[in-house]
């Protein structure tokens, strides 16, 4: 029963059927935490038992029935190490996004209850081995955001909100055309990825489908140049919601474009992977020339989002164990690092009510602890050793490096290049708005984190450290996972 991963669904509507009943806000906030606490142990249960099999298949704890037996689509789950490390990650965001959200005053019930759809949808998405089943789920977190923007956000919170509903609308009508060229164009007409594995799809079908499916993954990931959504989506997006949307959501694109489009495509890929390296190197070098710029705190996290999850595309797209080991870790770090990110400068506009750099001041001498919380995610961002960015990117770089070629050195070096911009931008935010002279006497006057925030933070900095400094942790659990999608690369590579 531990292992039936339907409990990952089931558990989230099971509360939110709790929540709609629920009229005292306190109780809401308390039944909320609560199911958030029961995913991630539960979650942890899974872990468990998935790291003490004696002998893993390519997936395990899989679950299946005929969903549509006319259509032939499947109900089917399971999970490997990839997965599973995701699964962990959402968790963990989903239980800091709703400690952050502890103030929410505001048609409170309705607030926790979209946080829980867009978990739901990002758990069944992770945990889907059929390509209609993960395309539910996918479409099942995209109203939640646009409804939570448009209701709770600032700024030009309706423009923001339609404009990324209809950036992700196209990436979700561009995944459904790649996938059911899939479908139609194999001999067995199915949706199930374990199938699809096993089926030969043929090369000309690849190049079709291949662009389609991760172009519209990576619409969500904030592929270059389709990443416009990103900036106005998160600076206009409440605390929770843009924790949620960089932390999680983001990485949905990522799982897909590694899971979906390289997993049962590989000759497509090969072929098409130094458009996909250039397109990374792009928004690498872009994202961090952009948030150079910034001179609002959300945007600057946001653009900065753009350049970190270039580095997961370019790690799938240098087809090597090595980076696609860094693509995942990245996927982990950057979720866990950015909504650390969101929450400290949330706390920080809550009690300011301002989030321009020039305006802030010597936070940390009121607010030490917010304060530090920012700069501990500021310098995971840039990469300091010990905690889980450097890991991740080091990664990615030592992978890219493997590959010979003058296009590939470049493309490394490019990206390379891009940790000293990041590390201007952090360092100047920090040193302007964390460190510096007080520029207004009132804030001296603002109180600290709370309990509940502080309690978020440290769940966060404590993952960033676990990575940080044993990353053979998280490389072990996913290392048989990352070598099966390499090695269909290889015997491509080979046989031409």
């Amino acid at each position: 029963m531990i292992t039936n991963l339907s409990a990952l669904i089931i558990i989230p509507l099971l509360f939110i059927l709790l929540l709609l009943f629920s009229k005292d806000k306190l109780l809401i906030k308390k039944i909320s935490l609560f199911g958030a606490i029961v995913q991630l142990i539960y979650i942890i249960f899974i872990l468990i038992a998935y790291i003490n099999q004696s002998h893993k298949e390519d997936f395990t704890f899989i679950n299946s029935f005929s969903w549509f037996k006319s259509l032939n689509i499947d109900y089917i789950t399971g999970i490997d190490g990839i997965s599973i490390s995701m699964l962990l990650m959402t968790s963990v965001v989903v239980l800091a996004g709703i400690l952050v959200s502890w103030k929410i005053d505001f048609r409170v019930k309705e607030f926790f209850i979209l946080l829980y759809l867009l978990s739901t949808g990002a758990y069944g998405f992770f945990i889907s081995l059929d390509l209609f089943l993960m395309f539910f789920f996918l479409e099942l977190a995209v109203i939640p955001k646009y409804l939570l923007i448009a209701i709770w956000g600032s700024g030009k919170k309706e423009y923001s909100a339609m404009k990324l509903a209809l950036m992700l609308m196209t990436g979700s009508a561009l995944i459904l055309i790649g996938i059911l060229i899939l479908y139609f164009d194999t001999q067995l007409h199915t949706f199930n990825i374990l199938k699809l594995t096993e089926t030969d799809i043929p090369v000309e079908t690849q190049r079709i489908s291949f662009p389609l499916i991760f172009v519209g993954f990576g619409i969500f990931t904030a592929l270059f140049p389709f990443h416009t959504w990103v900036p106005d989506g998160h600076s206009s997006a409440p605390t929770a919601a843009s924790m949620f949307l960089a932390g999680i959501s983001m990485k949905l694109g990522g799982y897909g474009c590694l899971r979906v489009a390289a997993f049962l495509m590989p000759e497509a890929t090969i072929e098409y992977s130094k458009i996909i390296i250039l397109l990374a190197v792009i928004a690498i070098f872009y994202g961090a020339l952009a948030t150079l710029m910034q001179k609002d705190l959300k945007y600057m996290n946001a653009y900065s989002s753009v350049s970190h999850c270039g580095f997961i595309l370019l790690g799938i797209g240098m087809l090597n164990q090595t980076s696609i080991n860094g693509a995942v870790i990245q996927m982990i770090s950057h979720g866990i690092m950015t909504a650390l990110f969101f929450a400290s400068i949330g706390m920080i506009y809550e009690r300011t009510h301002t989030r321009k750099i020039e305006e802030l001041g010597g936070v940390i001498k009121s607010m030490p602890f917010i304060g530090s919380v920012f700069m501990i995610a500021g310098l995971c961002s840039l990469g300091l050793p010990g905690l889980s960015g450097f890991v991740a990117e080091m990664t990615i770089f030592i992978g890219a490096w493997q590959n010979d070629g003058i296009f590939y050195r470049i493309s490394t070096i490019i990206s390379c290049a891009s940790i000293v911009i990041t590390a201007v931008y952090i360092l100047r935010a920090s040193g302007k708005a964390i460190t510096g002279p007080v520029k207004n006497s009132e804030f001296l006057k603002l109180k600290d984190a709370t309990i509940a925030e502080k309690t978020a933070s440290v769940l966060l900095v404590a993952v960033i450290l676990i990575i940080g400094f044993t990353p053979f942790l998280l490389i072990n659990l996913i290392n048989d996972d990352t070598f099966i999608i390499s090695q269909n690369f290889l015997k491509v590579l080979s046989s031409k």
